[in-house]
């Protein structure tokens, strides 16, 4: 009788661990940053939360780096399931469909409050076009609005004109040739050398990259002309979301509310801290003069009008809901 009693006793066990076994979701979340970078930081709080929310039965694993996938395979493997949810640069998928590249068209949105704005209007259309791929967004994040960076003083649009422009994309590819620049394909890890031997004059990026690549090494001026502040994007497969629980939804929902009021805060942060770098580095950091501001202004006007033209409706409904 009593060793019946024990092999009943095991069976429940055992029938109670694989309940409990069952009960546990594990995500794994590839990101395209390292660890120390603020957009990681925020996906890894915003996991956690997830976790203390659902007691343990949602668990997201943040593969961090490019780790699991490298940053252009994230999207489609969050689309295809592969994994279930993701962070990427939203202009990334620019060239999939034009509302991926509203966030980036140039002087168009500058400072927060006004890419705040832009998120406003583009959100609806953001969110029918990843609901189409099988995706949903979550929360969306910007980094430090991007400045103009040169080994000389730049006052005027005309100044850029002949200058060797570094380009990561169409957009900035763009903006050389409407400015009269050379644009020069240079990524980051090689910014030092290409400004060293004159293979590039002037770049736009942010304040965290000038940091990052020491550019008192390289440069003397920095301009805050707020050219566009990029997003990020946090999307999970709607399958796998559809599959939690209603309480798991609810939390990882209420999650990436708190996780994108928080990123926002923690990117205004970083612009101070880097900008405040780049003084204390020695790089002189001014203001854009009205007249290189208006030469600015006219470049986004037309890459907005091409933006536009090729967006159809849904890009018409975006700038104008913007502009209102």
């Amino acid at each position: 009788m009593k060793m019946v009693l024990r092999s009943l006793a095991g069976v429940v066990l055992a029938a109670g661990l694989a309940t409990t076994a069952a009960a546990q979701t594990k995500w794994d979340m590839p990101v395209p940053y390292p660890d120390g970078n603020f957009h990681t930081k925020n996906v890894v709080a915003f996991a956690a939360d997830v976790d203390k929310a659902t007691k343990g039965s949602l668990k997201i694993q943040v593969h961090s780096a490019g780790s699991l996938f490298k940053h252009p395979e994230i999207k489609r493997a969050v689309r295809q399931g592969t994994a279930p949810i993701g962070e990427i640069l939203e202009s990334l998928a620019a060239n999939e469909a034009p509302v991926y590249g509203l966030d980036s068209v140039p002087f168009l949105a500058t400072g927060y409050d006004a890419a705040k704005k832009l998120y406003a209007a583009q959100k609806p259309y953001l969110e029918k076009q990843l609901a189409s791929e099988g995706l949903m967004l979550l929360y969306s994040v910007p980094w430090p609005p991007q400045g103009i960076y040169a080994k000389k003083t730049i006052t005027k649009i005309e100044d850029l004109k002949g200058l060797k422009f570094r380009t990561y994309n169409a957009t900035i590819g763009r903006i050389a040739a409407l400015v009269g620049a050379i644009p020069t394909q240079i990524e980051v890890p090689d910014l030092p050398t290409a400004f060293a031997t004159g293979r590039v004059d002037v770049m736009i990026t942010s304040a965290s990259t000038g940091v990052d690549t020491k550019a008192q090494d390289y440069l003397t001026d920095y301009i805050e002309a707020e050219a566009w502040l990029p997003r990020n994007i946090v999307f999970v497969n709607k399958a796998a979301f559809d599959k939690l629980s209603d309480a798991e939804k609810k939390a990882v929902l209420d999650a990436a509310k708190v996780a994108e009021e928080r990123g926002w805060k923690a990117s205004i942060a970083e612009k101070e801290i880097k900008t405040k770098a780049l003084k204390d580095a020695g790089i002189k950091v001014t203001a854009p003069t009205p007249e290189l501001k208006a030469g600015l202004a006219k470049v986004g006007e037309t890459i907005a009008a091409e933006f536009e033209k090729s967006a159809g409706a849904d890009g018409a409904a975006m700038l104008s809901a913007y502009k209102k």
